[in-house]
């Protein structure tokens, strides 16, 4: 570009929505939970390992899983924190009030720990080992969303 030329910038908010495809094993997660508010892992059929949410192959043994096998909507958590730092949800892109509790859970049934929403703020409370229990939204639409968060039960 010759010093003469002059770079012209126009300020400009462009806003694009967009679809992506889950695939089949996020799919049938997802339409589970919204058709019937159920949880379904999916199992190794080497080592036997349930993964929730489901994956196509295995992370230890490599192989393809493939039968889907129902898991609690109770678990444990296995990490916890109370979050007061505000910042801007990814979900829903609104600002998420704080604090709110955050959780690594391991449902009944289930050999990975998913993230979620807990529904407590009191670091006390919020301890590994303390049973949880997911409460799921009345009106769903088929995202990870459908669970609202999980609440502790013991």
């Amino acid at each position: 570009m010759a010093k003469t030329d002059e770079v012209i910038r126009v300020p400009f908010l462009m806003k694009m929505e967009y679809r992506y495809a889950l695939g089949a094993y996020a799919s049938r997660f997802f339409q589970e939970l919204k058709d019937h508010g159920r949880l379904f892992g999916i199992r190794c059929p080497e080592c036997e390992r349930v993964y929730i949410p489901p994956r196509p192959v295995c992370g230890i043994c490599f192989v393809e899983t493939g039968e889907w096998v129902p898991v609690s909507d109770e678990g444990v958590l296995v990490g916890a924190t109370v979050v007061r730092l505000p910042f801007i949800d990814p979900m829903t892109g609104e600002r998420r009030p704080v604090p709110y509790g955050m959780g690594i859970i391991r449902l009944d049934g289930a050999s990975t720990a998913m993230y979620h929403f807990v529904d407590e703020t009191d670091d006390a409370k919020l301890k590994v080992g303390r049973r949880v229990k997911a409460r799921i939204r009345a009106n769903r639409k088929g995202n990870m969303r459908d669970i609202e968060c999980f609440e502790l039960v013991d």
